[in-house]
């Protein structure tokens, strides 16, 4: 592992943790010791996460890592159940328990006898990725163990899966992806896997009559309920207006009808204008215009072409994490997973429009137009819940940047 100097890319222990803290009816429990759950409280903290009476500790003495004493865990389940009553108990491995080997889905099966909460177990102790990988393993098994199989097809309603609450402005987002579903097509949503939803609704969401599957990590759990539920799924995030154009056309054509006219009309009228952009670009003498994006992965694909929308050629093209929980990915999108690599790039950016967070925001030079479009945040948090970077509002906001980027060339 090389050196970091600002902030370290999440593991994967923390992706499943943020999934399943907004998960409401559900509690998290950590076995493991007490600091490395207060270091997860503060994070959680910033990404809006909810942890009242959701996330727990057993603590771990020397005596239960050198003997492997179990006896604080399977108290801590029945205390839990008893004084919280959870429809679901998540048992998450710290990195000291996955070191150690703790069989945490033995423990699970023996207990769950003596508890009337569900028990579901995940192992991983932040040394199997980063958290890309834990978000893969959450959807994963949540789908496997808490969505109840069935025939039933309740029309015009949705799931969305693969929503994060470690990707920027994730909220807003679901409020857009929401606001478009209902106005194309009339349609309201039953669960989101893992964003401000509960333990009732992702148990019946199998009913929906589409899955929405808004990152590749989630396609693992879209191809079970699949095989379970039967639940057709649409894979993409739509970005831009031809983005969303064709993402809006890719849902009907999965549902077997046209999404509404005249937002298509709308969105098409407002592709144009953004393409009107081009034309400025090329009468540029000196400067030509070019951005580099860093951030998560399906982000950084609908950036670029929002970008190429407006005639802006994304000449650095970023993943902020592993692409190996991916099942494909372009070959456009890099991963740099040594700091000092991300660093120096960013260093040496001239005259570019930039689309990463914070941290990179303090590496660039004054000459570059900056837009934040990843975490993490240094300075402030997320409030609003109306701001978007998905969507046609997202584009909107977008293009604003893109015209007053293009206002600094010569």
């Amino acid at each position: 592992m090389s050196l970091c100097r600002y902030l370290p890319t999440p593991s994967d222990r923390m992706g499943i943790l943020w999934s399943l803290l907004c998960i409401e009816g559900s509690v998290v429990l950590e076995y493991g010791p007490a600091g490395t759950t207060h270091y997860s409280v503060s994070l959680f903290g910033n990404l809006g996460v909810d942890q009242q009476n959701r996330l727990f500790t057993t603590h771990m003495s020397e005596d239960d890592v050198v003997m492997g004493d179990v006896s604080r865990l399977e108290r801590a389940l029945v205390e839990i159940d008893q004084g919280y009553a959870p429809r679901v108990i998540f048992v998450v491995a710290s990195s000291v328990s996955a070191v150690i080997g703790t069989d945490l889905r033995g423990v699970c099966a023996y207990m769950q006898e003596k508890v009337r909460a569900r028990l579901i177990a995940f192992e991983q102790g932040g040394f199997r990725g980063d958290y890309s990988a834990g978000l893969r393993e959450a959807y994963q098994l949540i789908a496997q163990h808490a969505v109840a199989p069935t025939d039933e097809c309740i029309e015009g309603t949705y799931n969305i899966l693969g929503l994060s609450a470690g990707a920027y402005r994730a909220r807003s987002d679901l409020n857009e992806i929401r606001r478009l579903m209902r106005e194309a097509f009339g349609m309201e949503m039953r669960a989101c896997l893992c964003m401000d939803t509960g333990v009732a609704a992702i148990e019946d969401c199998g009913r929906a009559e589409l899955n929405l599957v808004l990152r590749g990590e989630a396609l693992p759990a879209a191809e079970i309920l699949e095989k379970t539920c039967h639940t057709p799924y649409v894979a993409g995030t739509p970005y831009g207006y031809a983005g969303t154009l064709d993402w809006l056309h890719r849902v009907g054509e999965a549902l077997g009808r046209e999404p509404d006219g005249a937002l298509v009309r709308e969105l098409e009228a407002r592709h144009a204008g953004a393409m009107q952009m081009r034309m400025y670009g090329m009468m540029l003498r000196r400067d030509r215009p070019a951005a580099t994006i860093y951030g998560e992965y399906e982000l950084v694909r609908g950036m670029a072409g929002l970008l190429e929308e407006a005639g802006i050629p994304a000449v650095n093209q970023l993943s902020a994490h592993s692409l190996h929980a991916l099942p494909e990915h372009d070959p456009a999108v890099r991963h740099l997973p040594v700091e000092k690599e991300r660093i120096e790039l960013m260093r040496g950016l001239r005259r570019q429009l930039v689309l990463a967070g914070e941290v990179s925001h303090t590496l660039l030079d004054a000459d570059n137009t900056f837009v934040c479009v990843s975490l993490p945040l240094v300075n402030g948090a997320q409030v609003a819940t109306h701001m978007p970077l998905a969507g046609p509002r997202g584009a909107d906001y977008m293009l604003e940047h893109i015209g007053a980027y293009l206002d600094t060339l010569s």
